[in-house]
C-alpha cells in the first residue's frame, strides 16, 4: 500500500491538467465578475426608469359633493400635482443614479 502511495506522489502527468484547469477557472471567474456588474448596472439602470415611470403619472382628482337623501352630504375634494424638482427631468439618458457621465 506504501509502495501504490509513493507512486502516486512521484507521477506528474495531472500536473499539467490541473494547471490547466486552474488557470480556465481564473478566467472563467473574471469574466463572470464583469458580467455581473455589466448586469448589476443594467438593473439599477431599469430599476430607474421604472422609478421614473410612476414619478410622472399625474395624480390629480377631483370629485364634487353629493347630497343624498335626508339632508346627508359630503363636500367634495381637490388635489392638484404639480411637478417637483425631483420629477426625473435632472437625469440624462445613460446616468445611473444621477452621476455625470463625463
Amino acid at each position: 500500500m506504501t509502495r501504490l502511495l509513493h507512486r502516486l506522489l512521484a507521477d506528474e502527468a495531472g500536473f499539467i491538467i490541473s494547471a490547466e484547469l486552474t488557470l480556465v477557472a481564473t478566467i472563467a471567474v473574471l469574466a463572470l465578475v464583469v458580467g455581473l456588474s455589466e448586469v448589476a448596472s443594467s438593473i439599477t439602470q431599469e430599476l430607474e426608469d421604472v422609478g421614473c415611470a410612476f414619478g410622472s403619472l399625474n395624480q390629480s382628482f377631483q370629485y364634487r359633493g353629493i347630497q343624498g337623501h335626508n339632508g346627508y352630504n359630503t363636500v367634495g375634494s381637490t388635489f392638484l400635482d404639480y411637478e417637483d424638482f425631483c420629477d426625473c427631468d435632472n437625469v440624462g439618458p445613460g446616468d445611473l443614479a444621477g452621476e455625470v457621465v463625463h
